[in-house]
């Protein structure tokens, strides 16, 4: 019996746990979203100019927000494993709705789920 409740415990103990130790260099929640949105529009500039490099571009945003590589891997790897990067996302989106109004609409549009589509019927 003592073997039973002290292998409850241990296993209380692990699930109470966090899947991920939190990185020495943790970056706050709205310079994460910042970073998301750069390159969020980083991206969208490599699609329209395909000779473009991507990673110069992340390079430079980086360096722009005066931040190491590996402290925002670190960083992302932390807010993706402890389930806090949707609510970045979120407001990465609404940095870069911010930036540019014109584009709520298609966001929105995007969102929605698509009413015209056919349905299948049984």
């Amino acid at each position: 019996m003592r073997r039973l409740s002290a292998l409850f415990v241990f296993l209380f103990l692990i699930s109470c746990s966090e899947y991920i130790d939190k990185p020495k260099n943790l970056l706050d929640k709205s310079i994460m979203s910042e970073i998301m949105a750069d390159l969020a529009i980083n991206d969208q500039v490599t699609n329209t100019f395909q000779d473009k490099n991507l990673e110069s571009g992340t390079r430079y945003i980086l360096k722009s927000h005066n931040v190491k590589a590996d402290d925002f891997v670190e960083s992302y790897k932390y807010y993706v494993a402890t389930g806090k990067m949707s609510k970045i996302v979120d407001n990465a989106q609404e940095i870069l709705l911010e930036k540019d109004p014109k584009a709520k609409g298609f966001v929105e549009s995007k969102s929605k789920p698509d009413t015209t589509a056919p349905t299948l019927v049984r």
